[in-house]
């Protein structure tokens, strides 16, 4: 009897009872899997009344909440219609009044009353002998696309019940450049921008680098360039530096920073003093010349100049009305208790000895806490400075983007990661919608024979849309705020996610269904206000119907050469079988690169580091990789990228070279796909990716730096070489 009463619960939640891996093998959700699920997602089910009571308690949720929290809908759907649940005693249905005010995000408020016969009654329904009836209330008119707020207050005989709703009107797709109608296509660059080294920068990439990457690849005609994530991170040796595993996606990291562009920093005497002492200049001199990036050397060194601007900023601009005073106010106001929030938990981070707020004392767990309250009021200078930071931050992107907007058709492409990391600023600040003691990973595969534990909690889908999608709404926002596109990681979690309670194998998750279609339509609004495009990596163990949803909505795909072959045969896939509403790349940050899959780099890296549990899997794939070399060759001689009389067997076995690097990114460029990503390591002859999932510390993860200066990238002839091949392939 538990079993099925947590099996119909589960279903209720959401929660898939079963799946199948890309091996084919069917997963059972097991029942301690379903019960940690369901404990995760705050529902009791300590005893079968529990259960029972939790099981009604989600049927009637909508019934018993007054009014939806959110409605979101096709901007040609409309008027809108909205569904208000009232509670009726005896007597109470003659004396129903109905007041109803919708608002618009600039203020203006249009006003309804409802009673008698305008109030349609289309459903009644019973809930522990209490009456319910449900009134469909409608807009009088069509809404242009936007945020509404709808507030709802009924008086009858009985007493007065209100609530407010979010209404969310969209369009039904993502911004597509005019330029990009038709046939026309782009080539961009892939970078990490942390692993940029330039004579003036300060052991990793800044913005100002990348200004001048988008001024130089302008010039060579490519219509993007895409970086990594620049979400906050601790920079925190060995688990805090991936930007894939951010403090917080709605803030970005200081390590990007040119402090020496920060004009208080050159108004500082105190900072213009530090920077002059030898120790300085030697701690810098470190820093560039180290084989790696030490992220938290760096974040500490520009931390400091940054302590030393913020005094100089606090005195002469934010406590007197100065044009720069007014700049920051204006930021303030803009970000909202959010930057407030995020800053705060940085200043209590800062004070504490523990990067993980679980190990926190434990009155600074929640930031409603008086402790918290009173360390608020104690610290304001403080959590000043770090808002000041994002303020810089912020006001550097948009520099380099305005200035460099140029003829670049999309400009730069920002990245959104999948999560933020459980002990980090985003879960202590909204811990009521994450699912605490899960984590988000992925069932097993090929890459990965027992599964990814990614090692971040999930949203709760049910808490998401009570708060309105407000979290959901912020992430995609400030991520894309000055983008000419966003790469949503996993953008598959929009549809379902993989759920693992913490200590168990990911062969002991489940996947969790999410509402994709407010989901989408969200991100489709956000799009079109700001002219972003979207690309959905959706690389993965693929929910039914995904891919078509996602190009009804006009996100582009992401396809990598690596895996595009026509199965069940392992060749490789010609490219006129590419789809159009696409980004085609070969590898990722994940996978090899073009110079390491040539030489099998990776698999090598793999059992060095002990990663292949039997000889014969090892083996196996170094077979595989020389077969899908051949395949590969075949397939550009196909093409005719390969002379006819060039021996396969010789390409095969001599080192990847640039002119077979360029044949097989011109193989990529013969697609209709709308953009096609070079990656800047594959330009370059880098051997090693940037990472290898599944390790830590054992490997140089977001590390490397490029083997080449900035300066020596932009002079170098490879790039120009590849620009001028996309100009021949009708690619700018």
């Amino acid at each position: 009897m538990r079993d099925d009463l947590i099996n119909e619960l589960s279903r209720l939640c959401g929660i898939v009872s079963e799946y199948w891996d890309i091996f084919g093998n069917k997963y059972i959700t097991p029942m301690d899997t379903n019960e940690a699920i369901l404990r995760s997602m705050r529902l009791k089910i300590d005893s079968e009344h529990e259960i029972s009571e939790s099981i009604s308690t989600v049927i009637n949720k909508q019934w018993l909440s007054f009014i939806e929290p959110v409605k979101v809908l096709s901007v040609n759907n409309q008027p809108f219609s909205l569904s208000i649940f009232i509670p009726l005693n005896e007597g109470d249905e003659g004396s129903i009044i109905l007041y109803c005010r919708v608002e618009d995000e600039s203020g203006r408020t249009e006003e309804f009353e409802l009673s008698g016969d305008s109030l349609r009654i289309s459903e009644q329904k019973w809930i522990n002998n209490q009456r319910y009836i449900k009134i469909d209330f409608s807009g009088e008119h069509p809404m242009e696309m936007g945020f509404y707020s709808l507030s709802a207050r009924c008086i009858s005989a009985s007493g007065e019940i209100s609530g407010v709703s979010r209404i969310i009107i969209t369009p039904d797709s993502c911004y597509v450049p005019p330029e990009l109608d038709g046939n026309r296509r782009l080539w961009g660059i892939t970078l990490n921008l942390y692993s940029i080294h330039s004579l003036r920068n300060w052991g990793c990439g800044d913005f100002s680098d990348l200004g001048r990457i988008m001024k130089w690849l302008e010039e060579l005609n490519a219509g993007f360039a895409a970086i990594n994530p620049l979400h906050a991170l601790l920079n925190k040796m060995p688990y805090d530096i991936s930007p894939y595993s951010p403090v917080s996606r709605l803030y970005k990291n200081l390590i990007y920073l040119d402090v020496e562009s920060v004009p208080e920093a050159s108004e500082s005497k105190a900072a213009q003093t530090a920077m002059r002492r030898k120790s300085f200049k030697d701690e810098l001199k470190k820093l560039r010349d180290a084989e790696l990036i030490d992220y938290e050397a760096i974040a500490a060194l520009k931390e400091k100049i940054l302590r030393y601007a913020f005094e100089i900023f606090y005195e002469r601009h934010y406590k007197k009305t100065t044009e720069r005073g007014s700049s920051f106010d204006a930021y303030l106001s803009e970000e909202g208790q959010h930057l407030q929030s995020f800053s705060l938990f940085w200043a209590i981070y800062s004070a504490n000895n523990s990067t993980n707020w679980h190990l926190w004392q434990k009155e600074y767990q929640n930031r409603y806490d008086e402790h918290v309250m009173k360390f608020r009021q104690e610290n304001e200078k403080e959590i000043l400075f770090y808002c000041y930071i994002q303020w810089l931050i912020d006001s550097q992107i948009r520099k380099t983007v305005e200035s460099n907007k140029g003829s670049m058709t999309v400009g730069p492409m920002f990245d959104l990661a999948i999560g933020s990391m459980g002990g980090g600023s985003d879960v202590w600040n909204y811990q009521d919608i994450f699912a605490l003691g899960i984590n988000v990973g992925a069932p097993p595969d090929d890459f990965n024979p027992i599964g990814q534990d990614w090692g971040f909690p999930p949203l709760i889908p049910e808490r998401l849309r009570d708060t309105g999608y407000e979290f959901f709404i912020q992430t995609i926002r400030k991520t894309m705020k000055y983008a000419g596109a966003l790469r949503i990681d996993h953008a598959l979690g929009m549809f379902r996610l993989f759920w693992i309670p913490e200590g168990r194998l990911p062969s002991e998750g489940a996947y969790i269904k999410y509402p994709s279609e407010d989901l989408l339509r969200i991100i489709a609004l956000e799009s079109v206000r700001n002219k972003t495009v979207i690309i959905a990596e959706d690389l993965g163990t693929v929910g039914e119907n995904v891919h078509d949803r996602l190009r009804e909505f006009n996100m582009l795909s992401y396809k990598l050469l690596y895996f595009e072959r026509n199965y069940p045969s392992p060749s490789f896939a010609p490219p006129d079988s590419y789809p159009r509403k696409t980004l085609c790349a070969v590898t990722t940050h994940d996978l090899a690169t073009i110079y390491g899959f040539w030489a099998s780099r990776d698999i090598e890296v793999k059992r060095s580091l002990w990663l292949y549990s039997k000889e014969e899997k090892y083996l196996r794939h170094l077979i595989e990789r020389d077969r899908d070399k051949e395949l590969l060759l075949k397939a550009l001689k196909k093409e005719g990228l390969l002379a006819e009389t060039c021996s396969l067997e010789e390409l095969s076995t001599a080192p990847m070279n640039k002119e077979l690097c360029l044949s097989i990114y011109d193989y990529l460029s013969r697609t209709p796909c709308m953009l096609v990503s070079v990656s800047l390591d594959d330009m370059l002859g880098v051997l090693d990716q940037q990472n290898l999932p599944g390790v830590i510390d054992i490997y140089p993860c977001w590390r490397q730096k490029s083997p080449l200066s900035l300066d020596e990238i932009i002079s170098d002839t490879r790039v120009k070489n590849l620009s001028e091949m996309f100009s021949r392939n009708s690619r700018q």
